[in-house]
């Protein structure tokens, strides 16, 4: 019996069918060669400026930890996991609300400078602008990112922040804001003092502080020559904090406005902050005088606004990573191609792309 097999002889693909096929293939790696590789001269400099302010946060974070310790504090490593020296306590004198250890511990990664850079640049600063900084102790990792993105931006800031703090902020009475910028100031990271500094909570007043914990707070600000603002008047303390700004901008003017936290003076006693979303703020209603804070006051006034309060909501939208063990890497993020694809020259080259796939797939049974 002979048996006969069959071979099945693959068909040949027809060539033309592949034609469409490798054009395609062809625009998109071509795409992806240009957009990673060509040089574009403003999306360069702003990486260049971000990586260098999370490189000067990173410096100042290890300046503080190692100040800390050198006041005898021990770091909590069940708290500061990656032992930065800028989370606080649960509980203290000084502190005047509930907060997520996570989201501090978030905020500690230097790469929130470098976003901080990004939404200035938004913004439309130029160096040498004033820039204004209303701040609650309770970020202490945000103030130093707000610094190190001034500094390596060469601007100039004009800072108010409070003592008091929320949960694992900056509320060790015995190692607040103000010491933490002490031992900045004294390495040489930093140059300027705060404008002013206040007590921070409710109402920005001593309800907040235990009784006798104010004289020695209101000792160490004579001492270092910074105004303290104790204004429990909502309206009043707004006005003094813009004239404050104002007096110390000059004639150059406040050219943004970074809120850090939620300081009451900062974000007022309207449901509608609410309802803003974390980054350059847009504004679409704006509360009546007697509930607006510097936030809404700087809005009205067409100055721009950085808000950074949701930190779950800032790392979602900005692709940074939440609660990070351990730290990433200055320049390491999304936020650093960001960067680049928010450039007008990659955003004629990405709808050029575009422009080229729609006449790719219209003309495809031509080619």
């Amino acid at each position: 019996m002979v048996l006969i097999y069959k071979r099945n002889i693959p068909k040949v693909t027809n060539r033309r069918n592949q034609r469409p096929i490798l054009i395609l293939l062809a625009l998109s790696l071509l795409f992806f060669v240009l957009s990673r590789y060509i040089p574009f001269k403003d999306a360069d400099r702003i990486k260049g400026e971000m990586t260098e302010a999370s490189r000067i946060m990173s410096k100042a974070v290890d300046i503080i930890r190692e100040c800390r310790e050198e006041k005898g504090f021990t770091l909590d490593r069940d708290s500061d996991i990656n032992m930065t020296g800028l989370i606080g306590l649960e509980l203290s004198p000084l502190t005047t609300s509930l907060g997520s250890l996570e989201a501090k511990r978030t905020s500690t990664n230097p790469n929130f400078a470098g976003l901080i850079v990004f939404l200035l640049e938004e913004s439309g600063v130029r160096r040498g602008d004033a820039i204004a900084v209303g701040a609650s102790g309770s970020f202490p990792a945000l103030i130093v990112a707000a610094l190190s993105a001034l500094k390596a931006m060469d601007l100039r800031p004009l800072v108010i922040c409070s003592i008091g703090a929320s949960q694992w902020g900056a509320n060790n009475p015995d190692f607040h804001w103000l010491h933490m910028h002490s031992c900045l100031l004294r390495k040489g990271i930093f140059g300027r003092e705060p404008i002013a500094v206040s007590l921070g909570g409710h109402k920005d007043s001593e309800e907040n502080i235990i009784p006798g914990g104010l004289a020695p707070l209101l000792k160490e600000t004579r001492e270092r020559g910074v105004l303290f603002i104790h204004e429990p008047d909502l309206k009043q303390n707004v006005e003094t904090r813009i004239e404050l700004y104002e007096k110390k901008a000059g004639r150059a003017k406040v050219k943004a406005f970074i809120n850090i936290g939620g300081n009451w003076s900062n974000i007022g006693d309207d449901s509608e902050v609410l309802k803003l979303k974390p980054g350059l703020v847009k504004t679409k209603r704006i509360p009546p005088l007697q509930k607006r804070g510097v936030l809404f006051e700087m809005a009205l006034r067409k100055i721009p606004v950085i808000h950074l309060l949701n930190i779950r909501g800032l790392v979602e939208r900005y692709g940074l990573p939440w609660d990070p063990v351990p730290l990433p890497r200055p320049g390491d993020g999304r936020i650093y191609q960001l960067a680049r694809e928010k450039q007008l020259s990659f955003l004629l080259l990405a709808a050029f792309y575009f422009l080229l796939l729609i006449a790719f797939f219209i003309f495809r049974n031509r080619l």
